[in-house]
């Protein structure tokens, strides 16, 4: 499929007549704008005809799916994979602002400054990342085909059922830790004020609470602490013993998505004409009654509500990732004072950063680079690692970590 765009850059209906296509750009009547997907811009004034185009959004915290339709075949469909760093990178920010802070001078807090959390429209980055990313894929959608109807799939989860599907009443109105002063006082109650490792024979009697994952990335919501005393806490710091238990499922998900819902919506209809929103008892009925499986590019082609359209029979592939890292020094002091550069030149010997090359036959994406020629490349996913000269890479193209999957 190549996708066109006319003199002005407003996209026409895609075609699939590649003589033609090559014809337009051998006589300079089109010029190529986009390799991954495929797309043209004509040099020349044309009549502009289009055809209803229907997109369907499977909306998600990790995974968007992207299917474009007509009543007769699919025209663009696509699986995008999130970015999953960016709680991480701001916590590391948040502490390197922190020490900078107490570096300098002594400073009495002040909370007079937290203006924008009192706005009502303010949301977590982490989460303003994914609506914006969510904006910027379907708005690359709309840059590339005539879309006439959007159809959203937004979700909004109850918690307190995801935890105890049989709570209600009153335990449901009033929630696990109504009653008790903080978290901390909440999680010792509930591990009967006993350190979970050891059960009570280190017979000490003090007892802390213990993050299983991170507080960095986990936070410090119960499902992510554990009552430990304070003999197994030290040795387990020290890395001689390792813990039993493991972290219950996280919510984090779910209530993302809940935040997300109306504010992503309420954008998209400010944006274009002719949103409309589905639910997931929905998609997942008629997937079902059609006998179509379960995938993200699945459940957008059934949001898109054309079952009887011709599938493409492969989807694009995508990945974001961090385009630039704007911290110019490595955070570690070198001998003498010297702070090391955190940033490598823009081309290394003519590559860039998730540039797509083909090493022995398959696809791979640079993941590094060092000026001795040797390359870090690895599969879309990050795996299939491989550490190789670039004289043995061929250079396909630069962009978004993009494929096109059969």
């Amino acid at each position: 499929m190549v996708y066109v765009q006319d003199i002005d850059g407003n996209p026409l209906m895609p075609t699939t007549r590649h003589g033609k296509v090559r014809r337009l750009l051998k006589s300079n009547k089109a010029i190529v704008i986009n390799l991954c997907p495929f797309t043209i811009q004509l040099t020349y004034a044309t009549s502009g005809y289009k055809q209803e185009i229907v997109l369907g959004v499977d909306a998600g915290t990790k995974h968007v799916g992207l299917s474009a339709t007509t009543k007769s075949k699919e025209l663009y469909s696509s699986e995008i994979i999130l970015r999953s760093d960016i709680v991480e990178l701001l916590s590391s920010r948040r502490e390197s602002r922190r020490r900078r802070r107490n570096r300098l001078r002594y400073r009495k807090p002040r909370f007079m400054n937290r203006i924008k959390t009192k706005k009502e429209e303010w949301v977590a980055p982490s989460v303003r990342q994914k609506i914006d990313s969510h904006l910027k894929i379907i708005g690359f959608v709309y840059s590339i085909l005539p879309i006439s109807k959007l159809i959203i799939e937004v979700a909004q989860f109850d918690t307190q059922k995801i935890k105890n599907p049989e709570i209600s009443g009153k335990e449901y109105q009033e929630g696990d830790q109504l009653g008790f002063w903080n978290v901390r006082e909440y999680v010792l109650a509930r591990d009967g004020h006993k350190c979970q490792h050891c059960r009570g024979k280190s017979k000490d009697s003090i007892l802390n609470i213990h993050h299983i994952e991170s507080r960095k990335t986990g936070g410090n919501s119960p499902s992510n602490l554990i009552t430990l005393c304070e003999t197994c806490h030290k040795e387990f710091h020290k890395g001689k013993i390792k813990l039993k238990v493991k972290r219950s499922a996280s919510l984090r998900d779910a209530a993302v998505m809940g935040i997300m819902k109306w504010r992503l919506y309420d954008k998209l209809k400010s944006l274009y004409p002719n949103v409309k929103m589905t639910f997931g008892y929905i998609t997942k009925h008629d997937r079902i009654n059609h006998g179509i499986e379960k995938s993200h590019v699945s459940d957008a082609f059934v949001i898109s509500r054309n079952f009887n359209s011709c599938r493409l029979g492969y989807y694009y592939k995508r990945k974001l990732v961090r385009r630039h890292n704007r911290q110019i020094h490595k955070m570690k002091i070198l001998k003498g004072g010297i702070r090391k550069r955190n940033q490598a030149p823009f081309k290394v010997f003519g590559f860039r950063l998730f540039d797509k090359v083909m090493f022995q036959g398959e696809e791979y994406f640079i993941y590094a680079r060092r000026l001795s020629g040797q390359f870090n490349i690895r599969d879309i996913n990050g795996e299939n690692k491989k550490d190789v000269s670039c004289k043995k890479l061929r250079y396909i193209i630069h962009g978004l970590i993009s494929i096109e999957t059969g």
